[in-house]
């Protein structure tokens, strides 16, 4: 345990837990890549904070499991349980990790900033002022992702006990607070109105000197990749676990493989350019960088793992997936539907809905095994070219906007809760779909 926060016994719930050591653990790998990205200490720091919350978490879970078991049955039944917390908790020690990279000064090129791609968004730490417009505002009332195409992906917020409070995921109905501090999203246009808004003062966004390794954007589009990955990873092993689908779990086990195969092929070029620049050691967080991601999706496949096996997952762990903040939704395109025979891209899902489509399986009937189909330029479901082929039974993972949906197809989606019910609109099927 990395923190110095006494942890006591208390009654809590296992579910409560679960759900908040998922979310926890989604926010830890998005914030701890952006922070290497951007190169943001500011970042980075968020990130330890958090590992520091993961670790009471765990131990309450722990806590209460073993309170719950009173007979070897129990034993057999929380067993997994057990392996959820202990793949969250590797998650977060991993993201720990990557943001010492930052802190430690490990190494990393000055430059990485400059040799991102356009197309990736930056996360920023904004605090709320007395004095701002935001505070004591709903976000549903500010509209801010309407309005400027910033999201608020989490908020942290001190409390009167001294403690921290984190609100990941915040909703239409978050009231913003003086005091608080802000995760935003979004492109540099759009974040320098808001972060102003909020602190009242101007985002400067931090110069990037010249690249002074070369082909340094292949490497930052290659820890682009791996964060892309691993994040799906993470939120496939969890759906596979609600869904106690083995075709689900079958795509993670084939993306940990190529997580192996991408560090490797990292690692390799991170070598071969350490001989040309005058500072080898300048790259060697690069290498812890690999390392971690590798952690990360080998965490994914401990989650799904039971469902390989065959084993049946406890009802607290869906539970616990079903009422996190970010859902994860199965649904089945029917005919005539908005989405029926049109593309992702076309349709605008992830504009509209504000879900991201993670994975489609073609075909009402079909079998659950098939070829699988990654985007290997790394984006979501409205940013990658994941192509619109593929025969009933087969898994497309991480479709782009190109890909087209078809009657029978079955798509799972990651999002709010209110943009679930949107998306279940336009696919015409508001109850969900057993993909098995």
């Amino acid at each position: 345990m990395h923190g110095d926060e006494p942890v006591e016994y208390e009654p809590v719930s296992v579910k409560a837990v679960l759900a908040e050591m998922k979310d926890t653990a989604e926010l830890l790998i998005d914030l701890s890549y952006s922070a290497v990205l951007h190169g943001s200490p500011d970042l980075a720091a968020e990130v330890l904070t958090l590992e520091s919350r993961m670790d009471v978490l765990q131990l309450q879970a722990r806590m209460s499991v073993m309170m719950a078991a009173r007979s070897p049955e129990d034993v057999e039944d929380l067993a997994p349980v057990l392996g959820m917390v202990g793949a969250a908790e590797k998650i977060s020690n991993a993201a720990g990790d990557i943001a010492k990279v930052v802190l430690d000064e490990v190494g990393l090129p000055e430059a990485m900033r400059a040799a991102l791609p356009e197309a990736v968004e930056t996360l920023v730490r904004a605090p709320v002022t007395d004095d701002s417009a935001y505070a004591g505002q709903t976000l549903g009332d500010l509209n801010l992702e309407t309005e400027t195409g910033v999201r608020v992906i989490a908020v942290r917020r001190d409390q009167a006990t001294g403690k921290q409070r984190w609100i990941t995921n915040p909703d239409r109905e978050t009231t913003l607070r003086a005091g608080d501090t802000l995760i935003l999203r979004g492109y540099e246009t759009g974040l320098q109105t808001v972060y102003e808004t909020a602190a009242g003062e101007p985002y400067e966004s931090p110069e990037a000197p010249d690249p002074t390794v070369a082909d340094l954007e292949r490497a930052v589009d290659s820890i682009v990749l791996m964060k892309n990955m691993s994040e799906l990873a993470v939120d496939l092993a969890y759906g596979a676990v609600l869904f106690d689908s083995r075709g689900v779990a079958e795509e993670v086990a084939e993306l940990e493989a190529e997580v192996d195969a991408l560090k490797s092929r990292f690692e390799a070029w991170t070598l071969q350019a350490a001989a040309r620049v005058d500072d080898p050691v300048s790259l060697r967080g690069l290498v812890h960088l690999a390392s971690a991601t590798e952690v990360i999706s080998d965490a994914a496949l401990e989650i799904s793992e039971g469902v390989l096996r065959g084993l049946d997952a406890h009802p607290v762990v869906a539970e616990a997936v079903e009422e996190s903040d970010e859902v994860i939704v199965r649904l089945v395109v029917t005919d005539g539907s908005a989405l029926a025979n049109t593309t992702l891209g076309d349709r605008e899902v992830k504009t509209q809905t504000g879900m991201r489509v993670i994975a489609v399986r073609r075909g009402r009937d079909a079998g659950e095994h098939g070829d699988h189909n990654h985007d290997e330029s790394g984006g979501d479901s409205e940013d990658g070219d994941g192509d619109d082929d593929g025969e009933d039974g087969e898994w497309v993972v991480s479709p782009g906007p190109t890909t087209t949906l078809r009657a029978g197809d079955v798509i799972i989606a990651k999002g709010t809760r209110a943009g679930a019910e949107r998306l279940s609109e336009l696919v015409g099927a508001p109850e969900a779909f057993d993909v098995d």
